[in-house]
C-alpha cells in the first residue's frame, strides 16, 4: 500500500483520478447507464458511416501506392545518375 501511495504521488494524474472517483462516484458512474452492449444496434441510419470509412481506407492505400510508385521513380533516376 504504501508503494501504491508513493507511486501515486509521483504519478499526479493518478492522484487526481482517484480523487475524483472517490470524492464524485457519481462521475465514475456516469456511464454506467442505458442498455447493456449486448441489445445495442447500429439500426439502418448508420450504414453511410461504414461506407464512408470503407472509401477513406481506399483513398489512402491508393494515395499510399502512388507515393511508392512515384519514389520507386526517384530512387530509379538517382541510381541513373550515380551510375553515370
Amino acid at each position: 500500500m504504501i508503494d501504491f501511495m508513493k507511486y501515486l504521488r509521483l504519478n499526479r494524474i493518478g492522484l487526481v483520478c482517484l480523487v475524483i472517483v472517490v470524492c464524485c462516484p457519481a462521475v465514475a458512474l456516469a456511464q454506467s447507464g442505458g442498455a447493456p452492449l449486448g441489445s445495442q444496434t447500429l439500426g439502418r441510419a448508420y450504414w453511410h458511416v461504414f461506407v464512408a470509412y470503407a472509401i477513406a481506407w481506399l483513398l489512402v492505400a491508393f494515395w499510399l501506392a502512388a507515393i511508392s510508385r512515384r519514389l520507386g521513380r526517384v530512387e530509379g533516376r538517382v541510381d541513373h545518375s550515380v551510375d553515370d
